[in-house]
């Protein structure tokens, strides 16, 4: 019985944007009933988001909202950890801080598991009609490599291996013996959840709405070479 889905966001530094994505996920209703817990994750931000989220807290204190803060920054994949550890949901998704992705189609995201198919799910921005933002050639060719190289290694056929957007049973992400600190969270995820036996995992369209790195934007290319090592990393270990 699927009761509740455990949201996690790590922050760092996105004070201007956190109110906002706040507003959305308190705004979608899920699918069945379903219940939402937030678990947000302060990664150590340096500009005014502490503050905006002790507002924010006192404003919306119906809302089921668990905060963490690291003293020291740790990336996201440390954040992801601390948050996974304390979820208490059936299933977790992870969110962005950032306006990249659009809360409203959690529902899009636990259909397939709702419908009993899935364990897993992945939000492509690679497939489907939805909205996507024109930004980056190199970016998106880079994507689509770290997503080929990962599929090689965990015989996989994902679409957008780096996405954002991944719903997990709570129960098997629990158990998976997560190491990455940073951006390497992604493809060892990916790699940890393959060798699950009997696991079920789907992809489904999602929309995006990408930021400039004057915009706020974080990811860099040398966190695209540190995920091709991890790859290789997790994709070598039996």
């Amino acid at each position: 019985m699927f009761n509740k889905l455990s949201i996690i966001i790590p922050v760092y530094n996105e004070g201007a944007t956190i109110h906002l994505i706040l507003d959305k996920i308190m705004g979608v209703s899920l699918i069945s009933g379903i219940r939402k817990e937030i678990i947000i994750v302060n990664d150590c931000s340096t500009d005014d988001t502490e503050n905006v989220l002790a507002l924010y807290r006192k404003q919306n204190i119906g809302m089921d909202i668990k905060y963490f803060v690291h003293e020291v920054n740790k990336g996201k994949g440390a954040a992801l950890h601390t948050g996974i550890a304390a979820a208490t949901g059936d299933y977790i998704v992870i969110q962005d801080a950032d306006l990249e992705y659009d809360p409203m189609e959690y529902n899009d995201l636990l259909r397939p598991v709702v419908d009993g198919f899935a364990d897993v799910v992945y939000g492509s921005r690679f497939i489907g009609g939805r909205p996507h933002r024109i930004l980056f050639f190199w970016h998106s060719i880079g994507n689509r490599l770290l997503t080929f190289f990962s599929n090689m290694f965990t015989n996989l056929n994902l679409t957008d291996m780096e996405t954002c957007y991944k719903l997990i049973d709570a129960s098997i992400l629990k158990s998976l013996k997560l190491k990455e600190q940073r951006f390497g969270f992604e493809p060892e995820v990916t790699a940890r959840l393959s060798r699950q036996k009997n696991i079920r995992i789907y992809e489904v369209g999602i929309s995006y709405y990408g930021r400039t790195y004057e915009e706020g934007k974080k990811i860099s290319w040398k966190d695209g070479v540190r995920a091709f090592y991890v790859i290789l990393k997790y994709g070598l270990q039996n």
